[in-house]
């Protein structure tokens, strides 16, 4: 079930009904019958994987309350052992089997000595590199000592599967999420209609910036042999905006969903494109992904705290790692590792945390320094997302080689390049909003504070309309997270 799509749409309003309106008045009946509705919501795409699901809950359940009974060492390293290697080895069979088989057969070839493993048909869950890293942590949580394990299975199940962030995040962490099902929730009709609004903005980020673009990514990358230079650049540059477009538009469908049941999920997504340079980027693009690799890879490796070269090895795991997490293919782990190469840099020269604060904060325009980093790290996450778009690292050093070419100064042309001035108009538009509400969680967080209720309204209805007029409804595009 797609948060774009019509069974959505009546999806959530009946939950919410019953959710606040029949099972209000015992914790326990609302959790289960919001575990229930998160089942329903999942098996909406194959109710096959619903028992991996499953697997993957009662594990790390079952492992927190061994971790806080055990009082020896040895004991509680091997309980935490059982939910990484289960949920890791989940993880890798359904992800990553056909992948590794594919290189040994590669390597074996190549000296000589061709072998025949046979790869499997395997169907990848939706979602599974989501939750199986949403249980582990909580396992590792407990064996910190960070939090204490629950004893409420509903609780913690409605915890792994909460449907608004269950197939592609955030990525939450059980110290902020699962209190929250452990306590009684209140209906505050300012934060529904907060969640509403973010909603709606999440779908203009999905409909009409993403899905406008989608047509267009897919057509020049698949020919990109057959098309000039400004035509690629054009291609890259749209498919910046459809990656961000789906899935900030995700997270902020999942943020917003999630207020209007009570609850309050982090932050994901905080303008990436203002950053000004690749360390600030990655400080505000997918922050959930970013903050966990921190915390239970980079931070127990030695983090930054035994010199610069060790702080550099831990980098390069982290973003090659990260890449590798995306997909089993090697344009992720090329894109992970061109991204630490980026980063290196400034980490080696003490300016990784030189911008951390908002850009322009106290002024309405940028200074010209200020736009020329913008731009420069614009540029450098584009050669990157050629990488992450193209089906193989053969594709992208061609599309990008094909970038340099005198056919870069020609005007672009390719099927439908028609809407290409509308969708130009559209994102010229996205970006002004966003700058305008960059101090903001959401850019349309400032209309709930209109004061005149009628011009209240009448924004929302602006919205509403441009989000139908504007919008790509014509064909269902799936999220670009729901793959990985």
């Amino acid at each position: 079930m797609s948060f774009n799509s019509i069974d959505f749409a009546l999806f959530v309003p009946i939950v919410f009904f019953f959710y606040w309106f029949v099972f209000n008045r015992n914790l326990k009946v609302q959790n289960a019958f919001l575990l229930i509705m998160s089942y329903v919501f999942y098996g909406w795409w194959d109710y096959r994987f619903l028992s991996l699901l499953l697997i993957s809950t009662l594990i790390d359940y079952f492992v927190g309350i061994g971790l806080d009974k055990a009082d020896n060492q040895g004991k509680r390293k091997l309980l935490l052992a059982i939910s990484v290697v289960c949920n890791l080895g989940l993880l890798g069979f359904f992800k990553y089997y056909n992948f590794f088989v594919d290189n040994i057969e590669t390597v074996f070839t190549f000296l000589g000595k061709p072998i025949e493993l046979g790869t499997l048909r395997v169907i990848l869950p939706v979602g599974i590199s989501f939750y199986t890293f949403q249980t582990m942590s909580y396992s590792i949580d407990v064996y910190r000592r960070a939090m204490k394990p629950t004893k409420d299975f509903i609780a913690f199940a409605s915890y792994v599967t909460f449907f608004p962030q269950l197939v592609a995040g955030p990525i939450e962490r059980a110290t902020n999420l699962l209190p929250q099902f452990l306590r009684k929730r209140q209906f505050v009709y300012e934060n529904a209609v907060d969640g509403l609004t973010q909603i709606a903005w999440g779908l203009i980020q999905k409909v009409v910036i993403a899905d406008a673009c989608a047509p267009m990514v897919n057509e020049i990358f698949t020919n990109h042999g057959s098309y000039s230079a400004s035509t690629l650049v054009v291609g890259a540059v749209l498919f910046a905006f459809q990656i961000y477009g789906d899935f900030s538009g995700y997270s902020d469908i999942a943020i917003g969903t999630s207020k209007l049941f009570g609850f309050s999920l982090m932050r994901n997504f905080a303008y990436p494109y203002f950053s000004r340079d690749i360390a600030e980027f990655w400080r505000r693009w997918h922050i959930s992904l970013s903050t966990w690799f921190r915390d239970y890879l980079y931070f127990p490796f030695g983090g930054s705290r035994k010199g610069k070269w060790v702080s550099a090895r831990n980098t390069i795991l982290v973003f090659i790692i990260s890449g590798f997490w995306h997909g089993a293919n090697w344009t992720f782990i090329v894109w992970g590792a061109l991204n630490a190469a980026f980063f290196l840099p400034l980490l080696l020269l003490s300016r990784n945390r030189a911008n951390v604060g908002i850009v322009a904060e106290d002024r309405r325009f940028p200074t010209v320094t200020e736009l020329l980093s913008i731009a420069g790290t614009f540029c450098v996450t584009l050669v990157g997302w050629v990488f992450f778009r193209a089906r193989s690292v053969g594709d992208a050093l061609a599309y990008l080689s094909e970038i340099a070419a005198p056919s870069l100064l020609s005007a672009p042309r390719f099927p439908g390049s028609r809407r290409l001035p509308i969708l130009a108009v559209c994102i010229l538009a996205f970006i002004m909003v966003e700058w305008a509400g960059r101090k903001d969680a959401y850019p349309l967080t400032r209309l709930r504070v209109i004061p005149a209720q009628s011009i209240r309204w009448a924004a929302y209805l602006c919205v509403v309309f441009a989000t139908y007029f504007l919008g790509n409804f014509s064909e269902s595009i799936e999220f670009i997270y729901f793959q990985f």
